[in-house]
């Protein structure tokens, strides 16, 4: 049985390791890893490949950066001479990035099954480009692996087979639960000079809130009043940082007090950022996860989540980009940053287990 398995982009990294992981353990699987290049930086793929124990992939596409639809169309083209030639039984796709839907549309395409795993996730915000590829990503897979109980109603909602739908809990926190206790070993609070539970940790990428100069604008002000009360530490998302520059408002948080800017930071340094910070400000999606099995507090800069079980069991806040709440809500937690969550079912490390038995047992 021969399974290709796809990814484009760093959180692609974190939820593909326990699935080679896995697969590793059954020698009639031969695998393949493509990496798109979707997002490409030399040291941080070495970072995530090295930190994550993932080989070296077997196939860069190398599409590199580009518009939505033309980095899709690239993949497409580059993808379909992939699956031609080593004509998988499988492709498996995770997540949400425009990696995850032209890997999936090429393979249905080809005749080639596909797996998605991160099925069902819906923010029910078309605006949101990650939205777009879920949906169209779940409408042609074969098999469907859902982390919480929402992502099954969303599908059936949606008219799609109950017997393609796997419950089967979240691989990401596979990764995390695995690598938890190495990342105390980082040496990344000496390295900023940061005391345990005594700064906030913020990652802000979304388009909605770094492409636009004002909406910018608008959370760089928020930051500057909650660094009164609190460190904040920014690792800058690429995207962010050519949006500061495009916009002149680097100002804003070049060496200001109480605001660390970092680079990206490898997997086991930032797992340890947030697993003793105060709070986690951010708009990430993953980081919702992350932070509610890790007890941190979560502030999401966002109108809606696409996993609403971080909110009704887990540590995050809603709170938009409205900044007297988020103001609110941060000065709040630096007084007292207890949160009560719990794990969401099937969160547990056992979730690539879960999509391997499923798959040989079930792909023909």
């Amino acid at each position: 049985m021969k399974i290709v398995s796809v990814v484009g982009t760093r959180p692609n990294f974190i939820k593909i390791a326990p699935l080679i992981e896995e697969m590793n353990k059954h020698s009639e699987i031969r695998q393949l890893l493509v990496h798109t290049g979707q997002h490409y930086d030399a040291t941080m793929s070495k970072f995530f490949f090295d930190d994550l124990e993932i080989p070296k992939p077997n196939i860069n596409l190398g599409v590199g950066s580009a518009s939505d639809a033309i980095q899709t169309a690239k993949i497409i083209l580059i993808f379909e001479k992939v699956l031609l030639k080593e004509k998988p039984h499988l492709v498996t796709v995770v997540g949400d990035v425009n990696s995850t839907f032209a890997a999936a549309i090429t393979a249905k395409k080809c005749g080639i099954k596909v797996a998605h795993v991160e099925a069902g996730l819906r923010s029910f915000d078309m605006t949101m480009p990650e939205e777009i590829n879920r949906i169209l990503t779940d409408h042609i897979s074969d098999f469907l692996f859902t982390t919480e109980e929402s992502g099954n109603k969303n599908l059936i909602r949606e008219g799609i087979d109950k017997n393609k739908i796997f419950f089967v809990g979240n691989v990401m926190i596979d990764t995390l639960l695995k690598h938890k206790e190495k990342s105390k070993k980082s040496k990344i609070l000496s390295k900023l000079k940061l005391d345990k539970n005594n700064y906030a940790v913020l990652t802000l990428h979304r388009p909605s809130n770094v492409d636009d100069k004002k909406s910018l604008e608008n959370i760089l002000n928020i930051l500057n009043e909650i660094k009164k009360e609190i460190k904040i530490v920014f690792p800058i998302h690429p995207r962010t940082l050519k949006n500061l520059m495009k916009y002149r408002l680097l100002k804003y948080i070049k060496n200001k007090k109480n605001i660390i800017v970092t680079e990206p930071l490898g997997y086991l340094d930032f797992l340890c950022l947030m697993n003793n910070s105060k709070f986690v400000l951010t708009d990430s999606g993953g980081i919702q996860e992350e932070t509610t099995v890790l007890g941190v507090p979560c502030v999401t800069m966002r109108n809606t989540t696409e996993r609403p079980v971080t909110v009704k069991e887990g540590t995050n806040v809603l709170v938009s980009t409205d900044k007297v709440k988020i103001i609110n809500v941060c000065n709040s937690l630096v007084k007292e940053a207890s949160v009560k969550g719990r794990i969401p079912k099937f969160w547990n490390g056992s979730a690539a287990k879960r999509v391997m038995n499923i798959i040989l047992k079930n792909l023909n």
